[in-house]
């Protein structure tokens, strides 16, 4: 019998905070010299009702071992339909066909972390402070945001700079993102820049710096796993938030629980999670992920696999000009007739006009396209289509933003694999 959801969740915490004597206790198992230990009988039981099925080599699984499916499970509740790229840190996105809401629910909105997330989230004690060149240094709570300042709920879209970094030919490191590191859910909060005029920004600001409780990787305390920020001239704007909500609830754990920024248009690196403190600095942040070549691309050009110098890369601000089709999905089956949609967006702009071809890009259909419901949120698209026979299509979508930017068929590479908008394509079977 397959053990209850409480029990699997007790089992994966005791793993997680001591896996060989969950070993012991749960599954009998002993280290030897070479730390493998042989499961008894009851152990294997339950580590398969666990899996919901048979371990063929059990035998070799090493002591205080957590199975794959199990750590998934863990560090993705809450979620649903993710696909998790990496566990540590934990990074997962949302297929395109589970993006079809307008607004993003929670469970599926996609999650990027650089350190290991902090355990002490209670948004009772929680403080953000505000310092460096202010007038006046705060230290608010959350209720203190909430008491202080006006409280706005606003659709706001978050994409990872690494968005599509699957599909770069000479391949580029790091998270091979497809679709899906995009969402756009509603957030309620303060508006940085009522809380920033509070303090006093003073005359030599030129770039915030942003801190979170994460921890980096290595467990040292002295290590921060990212702090990036923003000229001043963005963070002044009216679409910027210190959100202590997510679609009317608590933010999840994983998309930055009890408060976080959120930076629309921009890449989502600099909607710091977690976030404990904000610095007004004289010069452009240098916190980690802030130099060298991350978040960065070449200042020109370059050939595919090209050796790019440091010294010519340039910090990447706004997103570029995007659509995705979240209907139908790709390989589908569909009738002679079907609708499509989709989200478009674009940095710091409204798209003017989504297009999409079912004939390989020879003509092209214009799709009824929404206004943004606010400033910073993506558009709903829509379009019917009627195929002339059977077979094999695709439909590929383009947008062209209100400054005449339209999504290519493919762009230029670029060492880190950021800034993915070429064209999303999706193959269906017409009978």
């Amino acid at each position: 019998m397959a053990l209850d959801d409480d029990k699997k969740q007790n089992l994966r915490e005791f793993f997680a905070a001591s896996p060989e004597e969950a070993d012991r206790k749960f599954f009998g198992r002993v280290a030897n010299p070479d730390r493998r230990g042989f499961l008894r009988k009851t152990g294997l039981a339950t580590m398969g009702a666990m899996l919901g099925t048979s371990i063929p080599f059990h035998r070799n699984m090493p002591i205080g071992f957590v199975p794959a499916a199990m750590a998934q499970e863990n560090v993705l509740i809450g979620k649903d339909g993710l696909t998790l790229l990496n566990d540590r840190p934990v990074n997962a996105e949302t297929p395109p066909e589970n993006l079809d809401d307008a607004i993003t629910p929670t469970n599926r909105h996609f999650i990027r972390n650089n350190g290991i997330p902090p355990e002490d989230v209670d948004p009772a004690t929680w403080t953000l402070t505000i310092d460096g060149f202010v007038d006046t240094q705060l230290e608010l709570t959350i209720a203190d945001l909430r008491a202080q300042f006006e409280v706005v709920t606003m659709a706001l879209t978050l994409e990872c700079g690494g968005n599509g970094r699957g599909y770069f030919d000479p391949p580029a490191k790091g998270n091979q993102w497809t679709y899906g590191a995009v969402a756009c859910s509603e957030w309620t909060g303060v508006r940085l820049k009522n809380v920033l005029e509070k303090a006093g920004v003073q005359s030599n600001v030129i770039y915030t710096a942003h801190y979170g409780a994460d921890t980096h990787l290595s467990g040292d305390p002295d290590k921060l796993p990212i702090s990036r920020g923003v000229p001043i001239s963005k963070a002044m704007t009216d679409n910027i938030l210190i959100a202590f909500e997510m679609n009317g609830a608590p933010l999840h754990p994983m998309n930055g629980a009890p408060l976080r920024l959120v930076v629309p248009g921009w890449p989502a690196s600099t909607a710091q999670k977690w976030l404990t403190r904000i610095e007004l600095r004289d010069q452009v942040h240098d916190g980690p992920k802030m130099t060298g070549k991350a978040y960065r691309v070449p200042n020109r050009k370059v050939a595919p696999g090209e050796k790019v110098e440091t010294e010519d890369f340039v910090i990447i601000e706004r997103m570029p000009v995007k659509s995705l089709v979240t209907f139908p999905a790709n390989g589908a089956d569909s009738g002679m007739e079907t609708e499509v949609r989709g989200h478009a967006w674009s940095g710091d702009r409204d798209v003017s006009k989504v297009e999409i071809s079912i004939d390989f890009g020879t003509s092209w259909q214009t799709a009824e396209l929404d206004a943004p419901v606010n400033s910073g949120a993506w558009q709903n698209w829509r379009a019917n289509v009627v195929f002339p026979q059977s077979g094999y299509y695709e439909v590929w979508a383009r947008a062209t933003d209100s400054n005449g930017d339209m999504q290519p068929f493919a762009i230029d590479w670029n060492p880190k694999g950021y800034l993915n908008n070429t064209m999303h394509r999706v193959g269906l079977r017409v009978s």
